[in-house]
Parts: structure tokens; sequence; C-alpha cells
């Protein structure tokens, strides 16, 4: 038998990317661009290679996205002052407009996901989130072997 909580996870957050993805659209950004800015947002001065993975695709497809929204002038590189390689990525000033309502556009559609909770439903559901986040990582960490 197939565990049904897990599909149920994986279906709804697949089904929240594509929302997510309609929504931006109508804002001239594609997913994936709206999924950097924000990560830009919340992650300042990272190099693109953090982006990359912490968007979960290959560092060529993350370079062609940073050429675009760069082009759009609503991102830069700069050089990695420890590693002459690397290039850290900011966001613009002209971005600002984009990230406000990108940010507006994702609390319009958690507030449309989570409609008919009450707020201690709200918390709670948090607090379920973060121990699951947690559960995940300690069974990312590899086990000790004690000898």
């Amino acid at each position: 038998m197939i565990n049904v909580t897990g599909y149920r996870l994986a279906d709804n957050s697949r089904q929240l990317r594509r929302l997510f993805d309609e929504r931006v659209r109508g804002l001239g950004v594609t997913g994936p661009q709206a999924r950097l800015l924000l990560s830009l947002e919340r992650n300042p001065n990272e190099n693109q290679a953090f982006y990359a993975e912490r968007l979960e695709i290959e560092p060529i497809t993350l370079t062609r996205i940073v050429d675009r929204l760069e082009g759009a002038g609503w991102i830069e590189r700069r050089s990695d002052p420890f590693d002459r390689r690397a290039r850290i990525l900011h966001l613009t000033d002209k971005s600002r407009g984009i990230v406000a309502r990108l940010n507006a556009s994702v609390e319009a559609l958690f507030e449309a996901m989570l409609d008919g909770f009450d707020p201690a439903e709200r918390a709670l559901f948090d607090s379920l989130l973060e121990r699951i986040a947690a559960n995940i990582l300690a069974a990312r960490q590899p086990e000790v072997v004690h000898g």
C-alpha cells in the first residue's frame, strides 16, 4: 500500500509550485526566475553554485536564468573576494519592485492555501512542518558507527 501522506505531501508540493509559476507569470517572470529573485532576497551574498543547489537546478541552467535577469537589470554578478572563479549574485535597486510584487503574490498564494484554517491550526501546521523539516535533515545526516 502506498503511503498516502507522502503522496499528498509530494502532490501538494507539485501543485503549489505549478500555481506559483502561473501566478508569477502574470508579473512577467518565470517560476525559476521568481524563485531565484526570492532566494537572493532571503539568502543574500552567495555564489551561483549556492543558488543552483538551493533551487535544485544545474549550474548551466542557473547561468541562463542569471543572464536573463542581469540583462533585465534585476541582478548583478560581482567577483567573489575569496574565489576568483566564483561570482556573488546581488539584487539591484531596480529589482526591489518586482521582489515586492513577488512577495505579495506568495503571501496571497499562502492565504489561499490556508483558507479556512484558524490561527491555532495555522500555528500547529507551521510547527508540524518545522518538525518534518528537522526529521528530514536528521535523516540526511550520515549515521555514525561506533566501534
